[in-house]
């Protein structure tokens, strides 16, 4: 259980190499693969565990070779995690850019396309925020995480705390001239 079964560099070295192969085929295999999880990605998200498996441990079943690779993952993630935040090159190269998928409330079919989305998924998204169609969006972008953002036109977006202050405040300055137009009023018939 204890006894390591191949060289602990040799392990590293697998773990590492696997890694970095994974990170490869998300990338090559788009936002679209990380925009939503669907039953498909989950079962290709299992089979490709098992499939790598044996390429991490190599022929070691032990506790601590399993251990050394566990440890190993995580600090390579933590590391290349930290690397991405402070190089936007590299989070560029390895993340990729956003991809604009809705412009003037117009869906972008060629870009839709590429990244395999359908316009009932941008719809969603849409209406998930507030909107009540695309012809809303100012524009909405896939995001390399796969998340998407949708920007609303102005006209459709709700009111801010600054936009109900401000007419409270006109609001006010209305009721103070009414004030005064109906005391003249009254002044002037008193008299």
């Amino acid at each position: 259980m204890l006894t390591i079964q191949i060289p602990i560099a040799e392990k590293i070295i697998r773990t590492v190499a696997v890694y970095a192969m994974i990170v490869v085929l998300f990338r090559l295999s788009g936002k679209r693969g990380l925009a939503g999880v669907n039953t498909f990605d989950v079962v290709v998200i299992f089979l490709l565990s098992n499939v790598v498996q044996n390429a991490v441990i190599g022929p070691d079943n032990s506790f601590l070779g399993g251990a050394v690779g566990a440890v190993t993952l995580m600090v390579v993630n933590a590391a290349v995690t930290r690397w991405l935040a402070r190089d936007p090159r590299a989070a560029r190269l390895l993340e990729g850019t956003a991809t604009v998928v809705v412009a003037k409330g117009k869906l972008r079919e060629r870009a839709l396309r590429r990244l395999a989305l359908r316009p009932s998924e941008i719809e969603h998204a849409v209406r998930l925020q507030n909107g009540d169609g695309i012809s809303d969006i100012a524009e909405g972008r896939l995001e390399p995480d796969g998340q998407l953002i949708l920007t609303l036109k102005t006209a459709q977006q709700g009111a801010t705390r600054d936009d109900i202050e401000a007419l409270r405040a006109r609001l006010a300055s209305i009721e103070d001239l009414l004030t005064v137009l109906v005391a003249r009023r009254h002044d002037g018939k008193g008299s």
